[in-house]
């Protein structure tokens, strides 16, 4: 069979390079992926880079840079990139990746498994298959690939610990399905990107994602200003209510006044946060507060990072807030 695709399979530790230590499960390296990588070589021109080793609990914006930057160097030399990632972080590390690389002009695929390859019925390989099938496909973005689905990385959210199906697109349709008719495309569902592939991987770590609960003291807010955060993701109630008796407002406002950006997402995984039904929602926009309508909240605050690491203003990041860079919010 011809190789007419050559694909770039990053390796970053996780359960799918796995093994067992005296302790549990350790991350491996490539060594781990040796028999499926051959697998893989008989339909692709494969090579392999080995970023680092972790355990993707331990995958902070650091390792997002570094990833990020791995990808810049290596798009013109590949048709597409295959990223291996633990599954706890992948949906905030796709979706970081999806603002430090605008305009990404090749595909770039984040996978995992919930067995390790070296199980005899890991859905590893499965999983790979899908994430070269769609690496080859042509279509630039940054996805994530698991359980013969392809989502967006900015739309992708783990929904279950142990099950193979981990992950699902939220608040819109997959970008592709395995079928009888091979990787079908959702043409449909694809986000119109714009502009010349870019490395932007300045991101601020000083954001804080915060879920509300009833009785939630609002000098949170005055206390995260005064430990340095430049923004706060408020994970709401339903269509984005907040308590807003016993000074329940205050906090909110205190922050905005100090500089600080606060978006508000809901807490249900569904639907879109809404502040214009509800009065206190007016409140909340009259203070300047920002809407996260229908972001997954591994999005929201990951644009909220990007965007403050790129040096903008609380007014630019509002405005940042009001558009769509690769299929994040619908608008």
């Amino acid at each position: 069979m011809k190789k007419e695709k050559h694909i770039l399979l990053m390796t970053t530790g996780g359960t799918i390079a796995s093994r067992q230590g005296t302790e549990g499960l350790e991350p491996g390296g490539p060594k781990e992926l040796e028999q499926e990588i051959a697998n893989l070589s008989a339909y692709y021109d494969v090579r392999v880079r080995d970023i680092f080793c972790l355990d993707s609990s331990n995958i902070r914006p650091d390792e997002w840079q570094a990833i990020a930057a791995a990808v810049f160097e290596e798009r013109g030399k590949c048709d597409g990139i295959v990223i291996a990632h633990g599954t706890d972080t992948m949906a905030y590390t796709a979706s970081a990746l999806t603002f430090m690389l605008p305009g990404i002009d090749i595909p770039v695929v984040f996978t995992g498994s919930q067995l390790p390859l070296s199980h005899m019925l890991s859905d590893g390989p499965d999983n790979l298959r899908t994430a070269f099938a769609m690496a080859a496909s042509g279509i630039p973005g940054v996805f994530v690939a698991f359980d013969r689905k392809v989502m967006l990385g900015c739309r992708s959210v783990k929904v279950r610990a142990s099950g193979f199906s981990a992950f699902e697109s939220i608040n819109t349709g997959y970008i592709a399905r395995v079928t009888d008719r091979g990787l079908a495309i959702a043409e449909e569902n694809l986000p119109v990107c714009a502009g010349p592939a870019a490395l932007r991987p300045e991101i601020s770590k000083n954001v804080f994602l915060l879920k509300l609960t009833p009785g939630l003291s609002p000098a949170i807010f005055e206390a995260l200003a005064e430990m340095g955060y430049k923004g706060v993701v408020i994970e709401a109630f339903g269509l984005g209510g907040i308590n807003v008796l016993n000074r329940g407002l205050h906090g909110i406002r205190r922050a905005v006044e100090m500089g600080i950006s606060v978006v508000v997402t809901t807490q249900c995984l569904y639907d879109s946060a809404n502040l214009r039904v509800y009065q206190v929602g007016n409140r909340l926009l009259d203070m300047g507060v920002i809407q996260g309508w229908d972001m997954t909240s591994e999005a929201a605050m990951t644009k909220l990072m990007w965007g403050i690491g790129q040096g903008m203003t609380p007014e630019e990041i509002k405005k940042l807030f009001e558009i769509s860079l690769a299929g994040e919010i619908t608008l």
